[in-house]
């Protein structure tokens, strides 16, 4: 093989065999192409097997008649007729004498592509006013077809990859869920059924403080219980955007003393520097923006306890930022960006948990059009941030 044609199509298939975005890669590799291979246009059609069409998915026009009548510029027509016999075909213009205009006539290469054996769209080239393509013409223009088949095969195959992972991961996190979620009910309703079961005994009698002291618990977990089962259903109604907002005019400083507030009443001890500018309004539901800072305020209490806790909000042009930052274990690199995901949960964390608090957040803080998002550093602490407009559209 000569040194020249042999370098040429390595350099095509180096080409080709670059990953990125697969637009940006067949228009690298067709304009290489066209160094050595002459053409005006040249359009990639695929066919889809649930609309049953044709559909054009790349398409380029590099030389002459660049103003031509679509049929002719991109010889969707003649794709179809590639597609249906599966071969390669040519379509020569009928020359006629009289046109002044010979830019007008197109010389049309279509080659099938090819999938798992089958024929899968068509690479149409074209050249207005010729010259007619030679026997090594359809050869170069074969072997194109075979290494764009041979890319178009790879990224089905690689998305195909990516929706399998996720569709394992998603039964992965279910399964956590049953088992987390079994254990979750167990806990409480063992709580609640041993302690009821001890008061109704009739061969014992409780004192006063004693039965107090079984009531309590069994209130608590009963509460608890009750929770459990709400945030599965406000996650199902979140997911499904069911879940009724009401909308007013809030303030978000306000928002996070009174969460704060209420929080100091349940732990004595809690330590929280708050660094709150005076924002203006936004419109949001005040319930739901306090259940989001609730839920991070008691994360930080329970996965990192006795750490003090930073808050801080600001203003930007468009926008309030708070952050509530921890100093304590941190979360692992390779679990941060699956924590707001329905189920999820840290698995080497020792606190209890249905990975349902930070899903309900993010959907929260979705129907605000904001944004929430975690920073961490192993072993140092996590900061949640929350960005939210200040006029939604």
């Amino acid at each position: 093989m000569d040194t020249q044609v042999f370098s040429y199509i390595h350099e095509l298939m180096t080409i080709a065999l670059e990953s990125g975005d697969l637009r940006t890669s067949i228009e690298k590799f067709l304009l290489a192409l066209r160094q050595e291979f002459v053409f005006d246009n040249v359009a990639v059609y695929l066919y889809d097997e649930k609309t049953k069409v044709l559909d054009i998915v790349y398409a380029r026009a590099v030389g002459r008649a660049k103003t031509a009548e679509a049929d002719a510029a991109w010889g969707e027509t003649f794709a179809g007729q590639v597609l249906a016999k599966g071969t390669l075909l040519l379509q020569d213009p009928e020359l006629d004498a009289s046109k002044d205009d010979r830019l007008r006539q197109a010389y049309l290469l279509g080659i099938p592509l090819r999938a798992d054996g089958l024929i899968s769209g068509a690479l149409v080239f074209v050249r207005f006013g010729g010259p007619p393509y030679e026997q090594e013409h359809l050869e170069i223009a074969s072997l194109v077809a075979e290494i764009l088949s041979v890319k178009f095969e790879r990224q089905a195959w690689k998305k195909l990859h990516e929706e399998l992972h996720d569709l394992k991961l998603q039964m992965q996190l279910q399964e956590d869920f049953v088992s987390t979620i079994s254990h979750e009910l167990r806990t409480p309703l063992g709580f609640i059924k041993g302690y009821s079961t001890s008061l109704l005994r009739k061969d014992t009698s409780w004192d006063p403080q004693t039965q107090e002291e079984f009531l309590t618990i069994i209130d608590e977990e009963a509460d608890r219980l009750s929770l459990l089962i709400e945030n599965v259903l406000e996650s199902a109604r979140l997911q499904s955007k069911t879940l009724p907002l009401r909308f007013q005019p809030l303030r978000l400083d306000a928002v996070i003393r009174d969460v704060v507030t209420r929080l100091r009443v349940r732990y004595k001890d809690l330590d929280v520097n708050m660094n709150l500018q005076a924002p203006p309004s936004i419109q949001g539901d005040g319930v739901r923006i306090a259940q989001v800072f609730d839920n991070l305020f008691s994360n930080a209490i329970k996965y990192a306890p006795g750490s003090p806790i930073r808050v801080n909000l600001k203003q930007n042009a468009r926008s309030i930022v708070v952050s509530i930052a921890d100093q304590g274990p941190g979360i692992p690199k390779e679990a941060l960006p699956l924590i707001f995901e329905r189920f999820y949960r840290v698995r080497s964390e020792k606190a209890t948990g249905t990975g349902l608090g930070l899903f309900i957040c993010k959907q929260i803080i979705a129907a605000h059009r904001g944004k929430i998002w975690a920073e961490s550093t192993h072993g140092q602490g996590t900061t949640f941030f929350i960005e939210l407009p200040i006029n939604p559209a």
